[in-house]
């Protein structure tokens, strides 16, 4: 093989090479962000087949995703010249898995053959079974119940495995369908994604003949994003890893962010204590940000506990310092990203390498509005944007019927949103009459009804959609068409069924469901609003050339942009409140971990930001409580100081800062908001988001009225965040608050 040393190792730094041609026992490649992991694994694969430790198929690659792998395959067979036959075993868990069940699936008593099932298949399984053993599928949804199937697959445990208290109805309910489902998938000859790697666990702990079979032909394992493998994917790799331990797992602990979909971090904290004789290499040069950036980035890391610790660093530049801007609110902070990107960057940076990460979906919403509005093409990756999302375009179709009965197109999508028992023959029937009468679905829907043309069932939910349509329409002249919307997703049962479905999917579509009730605000009627709303969505979005990226922070782990933005700094939107009040510290760890993330995807320039106020989802009756002052991250305050540009407050331009037609300006003045951005107007000052406006002080104990006793972890003005013992972490003004000596 014609594979020499200067054609691979001498582009390899000193840590990158001692990863690469460790060849005996286990390795732990500890990679900080943008440190060439990748590159590392690829020539670790290509080394092992050139100095002849292994022919290619005894190697075991596993990396994330099949792009991952499909580059990797790329890499090795240029660093090998194709010159290499034996080809790796390079893929995802489940796609490894599901070569192996191929071959040895009448173990798990399914065929080879075998057919494995999407998450639409596995729902319409799960609602046949609860229909089959009379389980009211509105009190157990099917989609909460598969993702408990999930997390129990995840976890290695098969029905007979799981134990469920009486006082947990709903598990009891779904612990009977996994066990029917399971016997449904094998009559099938189905299985779903789980099955995958949870049958090969069940062949590998029942029939050792096999599991000896793949223990001694994977001589060396490399495992990408170890950080991110759950409980059943670090048992799959201890099962087919052989007693000479030649496994190498690469990841970084401080990018674990990925707990609500399984994985768990301490396996890589753990790694060390599970293979006794690990040797540890830690890549820390980082080939992609300025020295401001990466500082900022370890200096807010190393107050988690759980770590493993590494300090990265980089060649480049120290680079612009990190921006830090306040911004009056969430409208004024689309603006002022908007004006930066206008004024500074866009004659500079291609829009292509611009990017501004949010930390939950509905935060896209304003800066969408805002680019629209001046022109800036803009893409979002990972996701849909904000008005094409399902749930929004539920909410703006019974919205749209109300306003105009007549348009078929609504009707036709809400008509069994939420599922009514108003099935496709029947919206046919309602169609094939439509077209022969000339008339709106909506007019037949009301002439069929009165001719009595439906089964009981169908006929009574027709009728109640009616009478609701017709309700709300005489609503909509009485109330505003905020709490409109309110009642509307109230009484049709959409709320319900998204809070029934208990899933983080369906709190992420409650959560912009919430943004769009605080969008309308801005629309002084419901006309004004949806006009406004279908020139957004109709304008033609394919734009040629280049486009600022939109996106989760989780969904730019990998990515790297020239000048990223952080919007949205505050407390209870980052860290996340819903997160810390169910995992408490270690979900502010996870949640430090995401920030970190966010931070060192950005190369050249890093803009954080956040708002003094934000107008939150409160009662629409009163425009005034819908403005509530937030608090600065205490990620903001966490990073070091000497790294960052703490900007002036930042105030909207005489110019811009106009209420367009539909905006209610005397509401808009009375506002909290509009009195800040007044007071900050009149004295532009240098932020400083922990003076201490208070007597107490950090760590002080307290107690208040309602929620206890707690204590006190950051300080903004006369506002404090206090972790109390019952009550978890909350924001509580000063005058609330006793001082306790003792608790």
């Amino acid at each position: 093989m014609n594979l020499t040393a200067p054609n691979y190792l001498n582009n390899l730094n000193n840590q990158q090479k001692e990863a690469v041609v460790h060849d005996q026992g286990p390795l732990l490649i500890l990679a900080g962000a943008g440190s060439g992991k990748t590159k590392v694994l690829t020539t670790r694969v290509a080394h092992l087949i050139a100095t002849k430790k292994c022919f290619g198929n005894q190697i075991l690659c596993v990396t994330f995703t099949n792009k991952a792998a499909n580059e990797m395959r790329e890499r090795v067979s240029k660093l090998t010249n194709n010159t290499t036959t034996a080809v790796p075993w390079l893929g995802t868990f489940h796609s490894i898995s599901n070569k192996i069940l191929r071959k040895y699936a009448e173990a798990v008593g399914l065929k080879p053959s075998f057919t494995i099932l999407d998450t639409l298949d596995q729902l319409k399984l799960i609602k046949n079974i609860l229909a089959a053993e009379n389980i009211d599928s509105k009190h157990n949804p099917p989609k909460f119940i598969a993702y408990l199937i999930d997390q129990w697959k995840n976890k290695a445990l098969l029905p007979q495995d799981i134990k469920v208290s009486s006082t947990e109805p709903m598990k009891q309910n779904a612990l009977k369908i996994y066990k029917i489902y399971q016997e449904r998938l094998k009559v099938m000859n189905c299985v779903d994604f789980g099955d995958l790697i949870l049958h090969c666990v069940t062949i590998f702990k029942s029939f050792a003949e096999i599991q000896k079979i793949f223990k001694n032909n994977f001589k060396y394992i490399l495992v990408d994003e170890f950080q991110d493998t759950n409980y059943i994917q670090n048992l799959w790799l201890n099962l087919v890893t052989d007693d000479h331990n030649n496994i190498c797992v690469v990841g970084d602990d401080d990018q674990s962010i990925y707990s609500w979909r399984g994985a768990e971090v301490k396996n890589i904290l753990d790694f060390e204590k599970n293979y006794p004789k690990t040797k540890t290499v830690k890549l820390e040069q980082n080939y992609r940000s300025t020295k401001n950036i990466l500082n900022s980035a370890s200096s807010l890391i190393s107050k988690n506990d759980d770590r493993l610790g590494k300090q990265i660093w980089s060649d480049f530049d120290n680079g612009d310092k990190v921006w830090v801007n306040s911004y009056s609110d969430g409208r004024d902070e689309a603006l002022g990203v908007s004006d930066i990107i206008e004024k500074e960057l866009i004659n500079k940076i291609s829009l292509n390498n611009i990017a501004i990460l949010v930390r939950a979906a509905f935060q896209t919403r304003e800066f969408e509005e805002r680019f629209i509005r001046i022109g800036l093409p803009y893409r979002i990756i990972g996701g849909m944007k904000f008005y094409e999302r399902s749930e929004i375009k539920d909410a703006l179709c019974y919205l749209r019927l109300i306003n105009q009965k007549n348009d078929d197109l609504a009707f036709e999508r809400i008509i069994n949103t939420p599922k009514r028992s108003i099935g496709d023959m029947t919206l046919q029937r309602i169609h094939e009459l439509s077209r022969r009468k000339n008339k709106s679905l909506f007019d037949t829907s009301v002439e069929m009804l009165e001719e009595d043309d439906f089964k009981p069932k169908t006929k009574d939910s027709l009728k109640n959609l009616i009478k609701n349509i017709n309700h709300w329409t005489k609503l909509s002249k009485e109330f505003d068409h905020v709490q409109l919307l309110e009642r509307v997703l109230d009484e049709s049962g959409y709320t319900l069924m998204l809070m029934n479905e208990k899933s983080p999917e369906a709190d992420s579509r409650l959560e912009n469901l919430k943004e769009l009730r605080a969008s309308m605000k801005n629309y002084s009627n419901l006309i004004e609003f949806l006009e406004n709303i279908s020139l957004q969505t109709s304008i033609d979005e394919e734009w040629e050339g280049e486009k600022i990226n939109l996106m989760t922070i989780h969904a730019a782990k990998g990515l790297e942009f020239d000048c990223v933005f952080l919007p949205g700094w505050e407390e209870g939107m980052f860290p996340h409140q819903k997160s810390i009040e169910e995992k408490g510290d270690t979900a502010v760890q996870e949640e430090r971990r995401l920030a970190y993330v966010a931070i060192t995807r950005a190369k050249k320039r890093l803009f954080i930001s956040f708002a003094n106020n934000r107008k939150y989802f409160g009662s629409s009756k009163n425009d005034n409580n819908d403005w509530m002052p937030s608090m600065p991250s205490r990620f903001v305050d966490e990073l070091d100081k000497k790294y960052l540009k703490i900007n002036e407050t930042n105030s909207p331009r005489d110019d811009d800062f106009v209420f367009s037609q539909d905006i209610s300006f005397n509401q808009s003045k009375k506002s909290p908001g509009w009195q800040r951005y007044q007071q900050e107007k009149e004295k532009v000052k240098v932020i400083n988001y922990t003076n201490n406006l208070t007597s107490f002080k950090i760590g002080q104990s307290v107690s208040h009225d309602t929620f206890g006793f707690g204590k006190i972890i950051h300080i903004d003005g006369n506002k404090m965040l206090i972790n109390f013992k019952e009550s978890g972490e909350k924001k509580v003004i000063d005058k609330y608050l006793k001082k306790i000596q003792h608790e």
